[in-house]
């Protein structure tokens, strides 16, 4: 999934992409240096992206960092406690580039 939204991001545009295999080692690199977008799978092992959300939200210094949520579930509670927790847009899987520069627009539109 990483390597599927990275090359999503650079038909994009986007040229400075990082990725981290789970919330733990997002949280690192958060700490580390500024971003504008944070994209994150909701399952990942052993820090989902639902914990990374909260965690990110728990932040003064990146409550306001655009989140986006990526999931093959699209159930309502789990969309229900994603936007509860504070984040900024939801992708439900498969997507495509369209989708997701879409979503992305929203966030940086809103």
């Amino acid at each position: 999934m990483i390597r599927i939204i990275r090359n999503l991001l650079k038909q994009l545009g986007f040229q400075d992409v990082d990725d981290a295999a789970d919330g733990s080692e997002a949280l690192t690199k958060l700490a580390q240096r500024k971003y504008g977008l944070i994209i994150s799978d909701w399952n990942m092992e052993p820090m989902t992206g639902y914990e990374l959300l909260k965690q990110v939200r728990g932040n003064p210094e990146m409550e306001t960092l655009p989140f986006i949520m990526v999931t093959a579930e699209a159930k309502s509670e789990n969309v229900v406690a994603a936007k509860k927790a504070g984040v900024n847009n939801y992708i439900v899987k498969p997507f495509n580039a369209q989708t997701l520069k879409d979503k992305i627009e929203a966030v940086f539109s809103s």
